[in-house]
């Protein structure tokens, strides 16, 4: 059984327990057991209103949500990524705690919008000239964003993408606008790509990769929210084998293994992409105070074994 059908069951099997929640929600047109009736039971009611309020005032459109509500499919990576991050906003200990334990240059996290953690980002400007250029859709967007001052006082930028159960198929994404939009960047002195065939970066999750290394990248190159470096985190279950061992590319496939070892053999700076898993990004935090709530909540939705 892959991973996706075995959270879904998981899920399925704790859905009263943890959601109180009959299940069998509408998603895609049809009524369905891991989906929940009540919408709202799908955030971590510690969050729930304030991560509402906060989608609403920034036009975030939810994955798949609707009347400003977030999705009732339990597996939802947005939830996920919200669930585990939300409350680390407003404290900048906890926010501290993550970034330098994925970092160890971090002294300590710095504000970006009007907390620690600024959500479905995409940038002050669009640099990918992307249209239309809002934050959820249509664009490159970042599941999460934090920034942290170095020992040098420098502002560096982390653009943090989270996965839950997706896996992908191998399927050809390269047509002529994205090329025409894209591969000059790849291309461009500076890039922060190795000298390749292009076409080999359009297959997922390559193709989304390629794209937030290149927002990052003209982050750091345009000292957007006065960021001068930048680190790529992708934050994915350990146990989604489906995902982390499916090189989708088939030239990429020669270059590694996983997922993980072929992107950093088209990176000329490796060490800025941090591959990572939900339970260790978070470690930090587990024993800090005040955590017990937040933490007890992921561990027993999303850490079975952690």
């Amino acid at each position: 059984m892959v991973y996706y059908e075995r959270e879904r069951n998981r899920m399925i099997s704790a859905r009263d327990r943890i959601f109180k929640d009959p299940g069998l929600g509408v998603f895609s047109g049809k009524q369905r057991e891991f989906v929940l009736s009540d919408p709202a039971g799908n955030l971590w009611p510690g969050i729930h209103d304030d991560a509402i309020d906060y989608f609403s005032r920034n036009q975030i459109s939810w994955w798949r949500g609707e009347a400003n509500e977030p999705t009732a499919h339990m597996l939802s990576s947005q939830v996920a990524c919200v669930n585990h991050l939300y409350a680390i906003r407003q404290r900048q200990d906890l926010a501290t705690a993550i970034l330098q334990a994925v970092d160890p240059e971090i002294v300590e996290a710095e504000i970006v919008d009007d907390g620690y953690v600024e959500f479905e980002f995409i940038g002050k400007n669009s640099y990918l000239h992307e249209s239309p250029f809002s934050r959820g859709k249509y664009c490159t967007s970042i599941d999460a964003f934090m920034i942290g001052r170095t020992k040098d006082g420098e502002r560096r930028a982390f653009l943090i993408e989270w996965k839950y159960t997706e896996s992908y198929q191998r399927e050809d994404k390269y047509i002529p606008v994205r090329a025409e939009r894209y591969d000059h960047l790849i291309k461009k002195e500076g890039s922060p790509f190795v000298e390749i065939d292009t076409k080999v970066l359009y297959y997922e999750p390559f193709y989304q990769l390629m794209r937030q290394t290149l927002l990052g990248w003209q982050l750091a190159v345009n000292h957007d929210y006065g960021c001068s470096s930048y680190r790529h985190v992708h934050v994915v279950p350990e146990e989604n084998v489906e995902f982390h061992r499916n090189v989708t590319s088939p030239d990429l496939k020669l270059k590694g293994a996983t997922v993980s070892e072929a992107w950093t053999a088209v990176l000329k700076q490796p060490n800025l992409y941090i591959s990572t898993t939900p339970t260790k990004f978070l470690q930090p935090v587990v024993n800090l105070p005040d955590t017990k709530s937040l933490t007890g909540y992921l561990q027993s939705r999303y850490w079975p074994c952690g």
